[in-house]
C-alpha cells in the first residue's frame, strides 16, 4: 500500500506560478512597484520593438522625418537660413473665424490620439500611466519641479534661440499667425498643453520604459530620445536641433532620477504658453526679438 496525498474535490487546484514583479526600466517611479506585482505580460522582445516603431510611426516619429526633409529644404533655398520663418500655429482657415476654431480644436484633440494608445498599450502589459508617473499622485513635486525646470530650460532655449539665429544658423520661428481671434490666446495654451503631453508621455516616459523593457542601459536609451526630440524640432534649424537635444538630455536626466513624466509636461507646457503667448504680445516691441 503506498501512501497518497490526496486533494479534496471541493478545494481549487493551486494556481500556477507567475512572476509577479517585473524587471524594472529605467525610471519607473518608487510608487509604482506596487502597481507592477502583476503578471509579466509583456510581449516577446521582436513584438515590443514592433510596437515602439509603429506608436513613433504614428507620432513623433513621423514628425522627425517631415522635420527632417523640411530642413533639406532649408539648406537648399536661395534665401539664408534666418530670413527664412517657421511657422508653429497657423490658420486653417483664412477668413473664417469659426471654421478657424473648429480645425484648431480637432487638430489639438486628434494629436493626442497617440497618447491615449500608449495609455492603452500600457494597461494591455498589466501597468498604466502610473507606471510612467503620468498622474496626479504627487501634485505639488510637479509643480513647483515643473515650474523650475521650465525656468531652467525656458532661459537657456531662448538664449540659443537668440545666439544661434544671429549666426544664421536657425529660421526666424514664428509661433502664431491666427490673426488676432479672440480665441487666439485659449487655443495657444491648448496647443501648449497638447505639445507638453504628446512629447513628454511618449519620448520619454513611454519610449524610456520601453527600452528599459528591452535591456537597453538607462544613458543609452535617454539619448536615444534626445536624438529623437532634436530631429522633430531639426525644421527650426541647427541651433534649435541642438537646444533640443540638451532639453531631451536634461528631461531624461529627470526622469531616471524621479521616474516620473508628469513635472515634465508641466516644464513644456509652460515653455510653450510663454513662448506662445509672449511671442504675439512681444514681437514687434522689443528689436532684439527676430521678426
Amino acid at each position: 500500500m503506498t501512501d497518497r496525498t490526496h486533494q479534496d474535490p471541493s478545494e481549487p487546484a493551486p494556481s500556477p506560478a507567475v512572476s509577479e514583479t517585473p524587471s524594472k526600466s529605467p525610471g519607473t517611479p518608487p510608487d509604482a512597484t506596487a502597481e507592477m506585482r502583476v503578471p509579466n505580460l509583456l510581449p516577446d522582445r521582436s513584438l515590443l520593438r514592433w510596437e515602439i516603431l509603429c506608436v513613433l510611426a504614428l507620432s513623433l516619429g513621423a514628425a522627425a522625418v517631415s522635420a527632417t526633409i523640411t530642413f533639406l529644404g532649408v539648406l537648399t533655398a536661395p534665401e539664408s537660413m534666418a530670413d527664412q520663418t517657421a511657422n508653429l500655429i497657423r490658420s486653417r482657415a483664412q477668413n473664417r473665424p469659426w471654421l478657424d476654431l473648429s480645425l484648431q480644436l480637432y487638430a489639438v484633440v486628434f494629436a493626442l490620439a497617440p497618447v491615449a494608445l500608449v495609455v492603452y498599450l500600457l494597461h494591455r502589459t498589466g501597468e498604466s500611466a502610473r507606471t510612467v508617473g503620468f498622474d496626479r499622485h504627487r501634485p505639488w513635486f510637479d509643480a513647483w519641479s515643473g515650474v523650475l525646470l521650465a525656468a531652467a530650460i525656458g532661459a537657456g532655449g531662448l538664449l540659443v534661440y537668440l545666439v544661434s539665429w544671429q549666426l544664421g544658423l536657425t529660421r526666424t520661428i514664428v509661433p502664431s499667425t491666427l490673426e488676432g481671434h479672440w480665441w487666439e490666446t485659449p487655443v495657444l495654451i491648448l496647443q501648449a498643453l497638447k505639445n507638453g503631453v504628446l512629447e513628454e508621455v511618449i519620448v520619454v516616459g513611454y519610449l524610456l520604459h520601453r527600452l528599459g523593457q528591452l535591456g537597453w542601459s538607462p544613458w543609452r536609451a535617454v539619448l536615444a530620445s534626445s536624438v529623437l526630440r532634436a530631429f522633430y524640432h531639426l525644421y527650426q534649424g541647427v541651433g534649435m536641433f541642438f537646444g533640443n537635444l540638451v532639453m531631451g538630455l536634461v528631461f531624461g536626466w529627470f526622469y531616471l532620477r524621479y521616474g516620473r513624466v508628469m513635472p515634465l509636461v508641466v516644464a513644456h507646457t509652460v515653455i510653450d504658453i510663454v513662448a506662445f503667448v509672449g511671442a504675439v504680445y512681444l514681437i514687434g516691441r522689443f528689436d532684439w526679438l527676430p521678426m
